[in-house]
């Protein structure tokens, strides 16, 4: 039986720009493991598929406030041991990371967490990053979709260079069957990898494959590699077409059953709508508008700073001539277009995820459009980003999370122990 699926975005104290500025903000707690395992243990109460960890490869500006913290794999270590069921998701980058280190890393969390690790391929975004790891700028677009395809398959390659049954532990004997143990000799266009990895088979043959590429050779990766997909939808209308899109170039690939596709969303949920919106508010009051336009700016690849905060939005590139991130890129144009705000509104409804569907009431409205993108092609689950941790995702799990259950559309127990389980994915 068909059940959405809940994966739970942790992002240092939330995801509104403004939200490490609260009284109530856990922004002294952020170098404390023991913060992301209550946050890892409260999206484990209310059984959840998953927590996911973004990850960032430069600073830009630390006064806007932090981003993250720890490493997110090593942070993913801490976590396994913490938790017992749930999902741990990490951001891995194909432009910075070489297959062994990153197989070998994977295959160890997968066991640590007996079989619960997914890993979510990026090719990254900013020229800030690319020179922290020898490059003068981001290479072409194309270049590292190219080169993240080649990683994908080196990877896994490396995970199947152990037969599942190649330990025998065999006291009298051998540790390991030597016919299962084999070496890989892959050598490609970016990477060069001899092989056997140093570490068994993970348990869950392969940790699960996330991708979140809405550019055309990202959806490309996508629907030729990935088993679970991360979207950025700012409407039910917008969730479609990328749904549809995805799951028609999955059959063409070969791929029946289709892939999960998860987009993102910023929930405000209170017991009344105008007590959910005075949260809202009180979270965007909170933040300067410097702060608002350098986020703009990242997403829009220009320079707003002159641009009168009460107007209307100037014309903007089309989406075929934008050479950034192509999917937050749509999706601002998408706000405009239906929203026709002034660049103050505009930076409002960004500061919460950037432009991701943002559902502001009380928990049965809130289960209602959830229930309505689940049915219509919108989508088989969303990714949760709380604008405020740890307050958010308590609210959302103490109260829309039953109501979800109560409608039959949410597990009520684990019926699993795998991540690749509790996405209804099959073995590898």
């Amino acid at each position: 039986m068909r059940e959405m699926h809940l994966n739970l975005f942790i992002f240092g104290c939330g995801h509104h720009r403004a939200a490490w500025r609260h009284p109530a903000s856990a922004i002294e707690r952020l170098n404390d493991a023991r913060y992301y395992e209550s946050l890892a243990q409260t999206a484990e109460r209310g059984k959840f598929d998953a927590i996911f960890f973004a990850d960032w490869h430069a600073i830009d500006n630390i006064a806007d406030g932090p981003r993250s913290y720890f490493d997110p794999l090593t942070l993913l270590a801490a976590l396994a041991r913490a938790t017992e069921k749930i999902g741990l998701i990490s951001t891995v980058s194909s432009t910075f990371t070489t297959p062994f280190h990153a197989a070998r890393t994977l295959a160890s969390l997968d066991h640590l967490s007996k079989g619960r690790i997914g890993w979510n391929v990026v090719t990254s975004m900013f020229d800030s990053e690319a020179r922290n790891h020898g490059y003068d700028a981001m290479p072409p677009h194309a270049w590292r979709y190219g080169r993240a395809t080649e990683f994908i398959d080196a990877v896994q390659k490396l995970w199947d260079s152990w037969d599942a049954d190649a330990v025998i532990n065999d006291r009298h004997g051998d540790y390991a069957c030597k016919d299962k143990v084999r070496a890989v000799n892959h050598k490609g266009e970016h990477f060069s990898t001899q092989g056997p990895l140093t570490i068994p088979r993970p348990p869950q043959g392969h940790p699960v494959l996330f991708q979140a590429g809405a550019s055309e050779e990202g959806r490309a990766v996508a629907a030729a590699k990935a088993e679970a997909i991360y979207a950025v939808a700012y409407d039910l209308e917008a969730a479609q077409d990328y749904y549809r899109d995805m799951q028609r170039r999955a059959k063409l690939a070969g791929r029946e059953k289709g892939i999960p596709v998860m987009p993102g969303l910023v929930t405000y949920v209170a017991s009344t709508q105008a007590e959910a919106k005075a949260k809202q508010q009180a979270l965007d009051e909170l933040l300067p508008v410097a702060t608002s336009l350098r986020q703009l700016e990242s997403f829009i690849a220009q320079d707003c700073s002159g641009w009168e905060l009460d107007a209307p939005v100037p014309a903007l590139p089309p989406l075929e001539d934008f050479t950034g991130p192509k999917g937050r890129y749509a999706t601002v144009l998408r706000i405009i277009r239906s929203e026709q705000p002034t660049l103050r509104q505009l930076l409002g409804r960004l500061a919460a995820g950037g432009g991701h569907c943002t559902m502001v009431g009380t928990p049965e409205m809130i289960a209602d459009r959830m229930e309505d993108w689940w049915r219509n092609d919108g989508a088989d689950g969303f990714n949760l980003m709380p604008p405020s941790l740890p307050s958010d995702i308590e609210d959302f799990v103490d109260q829309v999370v039953p109501v979800l259950q109560k409608r039959g559309l949410f597990r009520t127990e684990y019926q699993t122990d795998t991540l690749r389980g509790h996405l209804s994915l099959p073995p590898v």
